[in-house]
């Protein structure tokens, strides 16, 4: 009888050590995810990993109030060790390398939540960044969920904030002078909003000569809307200049005189465009 009290009062320490961990726990799943719940999977990240770091701690606080021996109480701390290795090492190795792949990005931080990506066959903006998976939005406003470690194994493109380049290419006869074209597709870039645009002769094909005009968009967010309105001026100002577009493959069979040569006439001495100071490798 006189065992009861005492097996009581030697329980005392584990009941107030358990309360006590379980308290701060649900206080701290309150502070950091309950009230937070709107928060998107990368900002809830950090909170769950110290949700469970704080869990674990609380579970090895628990161990040791135990009312047993020493040797006891190490016997049950290398169970609890020996457990959480048997889920890592049976758990499926996918999940596995997907948390590390996930906690590795969050370290080298290769991209930001925002941030437009381009993976693959895969291009969009990042919305969520989670333990396991990066969810990203495509220009279909469709969601593409792609797992971390796919992420960490293949070559990731990301446009950077300060500013990216963008570009459009167009096909043109030999019969038109790439100097006027060169001033048109200026012209083009600068009706986009583009800043430092420079044109550049890509390709001498069979049917035609390639040309790409490119310009600066300092506003990332409007990526896509940049794009279009490239392309939009390229052929407003071709078409607006009577120049015919040949690609991607145009074929238009016309009767030459016999001393006929497709070769443009030069720009007269002052219409040339003057070569500007920016240069590609800039």
């Amino acid at each position: 009888m006189n065992q009861l009290p005492e097996l009581a009062l030697s329980l005392i320490p584990l009941l107030a050590t358990t309360a006590a961990v379980v308290a701060v726990v649900m206080l701290l799943h309150w502070l950091l995810l309950a009230r937070h719940s709107s928060l998107g999977k990368g900002r809830q990240l950090p909170r769950q990993l110290a949700m469970l770091g704080a869990t674990i701690a609380g579970l090895v606080l628990v161990v040791l109030a135990l009312p047993v021996g020493e040797s006891t109480r190490n016997q049950v701390l290398t169970l609890i060790g020996l457990l959480l290795s048997g889920v890592i090492a049976f758990s499926s190795t996918a999940i596995v390398a997907n948390l590390m792949a996930g906690v590795v990005l969050r370290m080298t931080q290769p991209f930001h939540t925002g941030d437009f990506i381009h993976v693959g066959e895969v291009f969009g903006r990042v919305s969520e960044r989670g333990l396991f998976d990066t969810e990203i939005q495509t220009e279909r406003r469709e969601l593409v969920s792609l797992t971390n470690s796919y992420l960490l194994a293949n070559p990731v493109t990301v446009i950077l904030s300060s500013g990216t380049l963008i570009s459009a290419e167009v096909s043109l006869g030999y019969d038109v002078h790439h100097a006027r074209v060169r001033a048109l597709l200026l012209q083009a870039a600068q009706a986009a909003d583009l800043s430092e645009p420079f044109v550049q002769v890509m390709e001498l094909a069979d049917h035609a000569v390639v040309h790409r005009v490119n310009g600066l968009l300092t506003e990332v967010k409007s990526l896509i809307t940049a794009r279009s309105n490239l392309n939009r001026a390229v052929l407003d100002a071709l078409h607006g200049d009577g120049i015919e577009i040949v690609s991607p493959t145009f074929m238009n069979q016309r009767q030459l005189p016999p001393d006929g040569h497709i070769i443009p006439a030069a720009p007269k001495s002052g219409q040339a465009p003057a070569v500007g100071t920016v240069q590609p490798e800039d």
